[in-house]
């Protein structure tokens, strides 16, 4: 058997509450399905299972909220459900259980260990509507929970006040934030990167396309710095146990402001192997997502570096802060006109500037000017991107 747990959705996350259940024992699943919606600080995560197999058991009722690492459900997995059945089972003899003590058999039940007489329909019914059955008096037969018992339960459950999502939030965040500053040594570099050749392809591109299918800066941007960093892999990945661990593959977090306040770093997994069109597909995908509460667990826990930009605000040039376990961020700024020299001539450019932030005890600053050029050079030819 095999337990799924509370994920981890953050350095932040210590514990989540259990909003829905998706599944129901008996059910199937396979990797990667969304089984559960799990209420966080940062909102409404659907959550993805990881194991294949058939639901066993729910742990964990609608509503309860519990640690990271909590089990929450029991899966029997596919080997299981493949497996040849045992020398007794098939010979269709039955293992005897051992003796009990004596003391065993006349010691008192201890307080609490009675056994609640539910129907079959009944239990199932409270796991579906996250009601706790220890706290229902039966109606039944001897005091047998029945299927009326439990509904009538979930319709007379007061209502949970709902959380103040938004100063929850600027905790988790602070509370990141503050780790990063105590436990990071950063560093920070900067630089202007002309973007004439990429607005003009940029250009270019889009009058030959539907409105739908057009690109934003922003796609480019994200390839680039995906590209790049597969030659400066010490940006990618995670300070775990005192050492670094490289990111799996290439999963950058795209920052996202939230309507309600607060904001989000949801991965774009692979941005390095996916076209322009599909990381921009990705992109739409997740903010829309973002901001309906419409996030998997996958998407939260994976992004391997944050790239984030307010340029949309007016700002020219952001050095972030590290979000841990993570050991890099990358700052884009507004792309704006500025002088420039070309050829000894004083020239108008649309200029942006770039920033790393980076943590000292993974790279250095030499590293970090690396990345930052090739991020340039990548960036002068957008139509091999």
């Amino acid at each position: 058997m095999a337990e799924f747990r509370m994920p981890s959705l953050g350095s932040d996350m210590e514990a989540g509450t259990l909003i829905e259940w998706r599944i129901k024992p008996g059910d199937s699943v396979r990797r990667g399905d969304v089984v559960a919606v799990v209420e966080t600080r940062k909102g409404a995560i659907e959550v993805e299972i990881f194991t294949t197999g058939v639901v066993e058991e729910i742990l964990v009722p609608v509503g309860e909220q519990v640690p990271v690492g909590t089990p929450l459900a029991v899966i029997r997995t596919e080997d299981e459900e493949q497996a040849p059945p045992s020398a007794e089972a098939a010979s269709g003899t039955t293992v005897s259980a051992p003796p009990t003590s004596p003391a065993a058999t006349t010691a008192p039940a201890a307080a609490g260990a009675t056994r609640l007489r539910v129907s079959p329909a009944a239990r199932k019914r409270a796991a579906e509507l996250g009601v706790d059955l220890g706290r229902l008096a039966g109606s039944g037969a001897a005091g047998a929970i029945t299927l009326d018992d439990v509904e009538k339960a979930a319709v007379a459950r007061p209502p949970t006040r709902p959380a103040d999502r938004a100063a929850g939030m600027r905790q988790a965040i602070a509370a990141a934030m503050a780790r990063s500053k105590r436990e990071i040594p950063h560093y920070y570099l900067g630089t202007f990167i002309n973007m004439r050749r990429a607005l003009d392809w940029l250009r270019s591109e889009n009058e030959r396309r539907a409105v739908p299918a057009r690109l934003l800066p922003g796609a480019l941007l994200l390839k680039a710095m995906a590209l790049a960093l597969r030659q400066a892999p010490e940006l990618n990945g995670f300070w775990v146990d005192g050492e670094f661990k490289p990111g799996a593959g290439i999963h950058p977090g795209s920052a996202i402001v939230l309507r309600g306040g607060g904001l989000v770093a949801p991965a774009v997994h692979d941005a390095d192997s996916k076209s322009l069109d599909e990381v921009m597909a990705a992109l739409r995908d997740l903010v829309q997502r973002a901001r309906a509460g419409a996030l998997r667990s996958s998407e939260m826990s994976d992004a391997t570096i944050t790239v984030t930009s307010l340029g949309e605000q007016g700002v020219e040039m952001v050095f972030g802060v590290i979000y841990p376990p993570q050991v890099a961020l990358v700052g884009l700024g507004r792309i704006v006109e500025r002088p420039w020299v070309v050829d000894g001539q004083v020239v108008a450019r649309p200029l942006m500037q770039a920033t790393l932030s980076a943590d000292h005890r993974v790279s250095d600053g030499h590293r970090g000017a690396q990345f930052l050029a090739l991020l340039d050079r990548l960036l002068q030819e957008p139509e091999r991107l």
